[in-house]
């Protein structure tokens, strides 16, 4: 198992290596840079010449990218350019809120997927399944900002239970929680029942009914269990998913995340904030899939003589 999971940690190295190089060079080819965000109206263009140079920002695109990677190697983000602060005091303070919120998510969409997709393999074929598995895909079509907006009108607007936006109190979760978990809920549920109906069709399923156990004991203990293994897998995918998804959410309910960082720092134009935003959401859908396979692998051993 160790040795397994040092070849997927190496196997990291040259795509993080590849996605460092995608966010710097698409960042620098966007037009307009931050400098324009520091000058006056009517500057001299000796004051513009001069910020580009104290900033870096007249070198070569491959001089910047080897000081940018090798500071980011060190632990070393940057200061904001506009901001004039640590890009890592920005990243501390907004990323808290963005794994909270995260996190919620990921666990509303595990207890409420999983919980359904049982449900719904219980009652293969009848009325119940295909309710469940009809709701979930009308869920899982809806866009995460549309979805919010709507929540907003509808429980903030309309009945008053929730704060429209904000992160002062506990109850301004509920509905960006909801916006995101209903949508991995989806895909849990559809992941579970699949699963499900195909380990209770094999051979040991059949040998356990024979043997006289209860129905429900034999779904739960032993199918759910095997079953399970894809699900974990999709989970730990949604991990980065989350993140990501989070950005376009915490805009919609206005908290102060990462969503809200980066999309203010690319208004700005503002490079080493938006190029460690961009890395935070990048490194998270990669630990993610590498906390997939492991647990996979965990889980089946016939996962990791595949690469062995």
């Amino acid at each position: 198992m160790l040795a397994y999971a040092i070849r997927r940690i190496l196997m990291l190295v040259p795509v993080f290596l590849a996605v460092s190089v995608v966010i710097f060079l698409i960042l620098h080819f966007i037009p307009g840079d931050p400098i324009d965000n520091l000058l006056k109206v009517g500057a001299p263009p000796e004051q513009r010449a001069e910020m580009m140079a104290r900033y870096g920002l007249d070198r070569p695109l491959p001089v910047q990218y080897a000081i940018w990677l090798g500071k980011l190697l060190t632990g070393d983000l940057g200061t904001a350019i506009v901001a004039r602060r640590p890009v890592a005091d920005l990243i501390g303070q907004a990323l808290p809120h963005s794994l909270l919120l995260g996190g919620l998510a990921l666990a509303f969409s595990t207890v409420v997927g999983v919980t359904l997709g049982v449900v719904a393999a219980l009652n293969k074929d009848r009325f119940l399944d295909r309710a469940i598995m009809g709701g979930v895909l009308f869920g899982s079509t809806l866009p995460s900002f549309w979805l919010g907006l709507l929540l907003i009108l509808v429980f903030a607007v309309g009945l008053g239970w929730f704060p429209v936006s904000g992160a002062r109190t506990w109850s301004s979760l509920v509905l960006p929680v909801l916006t995101i978990g209903l949508g991995g809920t989806a895909l849990v549920a559809r992941i579970t029942r699949v699963s499900m109906v195909d380990i209770a069709a094999k051979d040991f399923v059949l040998l356990l009914h024979a043997k006289g156990l209860s129905p429900m004991r034999i779904q739960i203990r032993h199918v759910l269990r095997h079953a399970l293994i894809p699900v974990v897998t999709i989970l730990a995918l949604r991990i980065g998913w989350i993140l990501g998804g989070a950005v376009t959410v915490e805009v919609v309910f206005a908290r102060p995340g990462l969503g809200t960082l980066l999309i203010k720092a690319l208004s700005q134009h503002d490079y080493p904030v938006v190029q460690a935003s961009l890395l935070m959401l990048a490194m998270a859908v990669m630990l993610g899939t590498l906390l997939g396979d492991l647990l996979q692998a965990a889980m089946d051993p016939r996962v990791r003589g595949a690469l062995s």
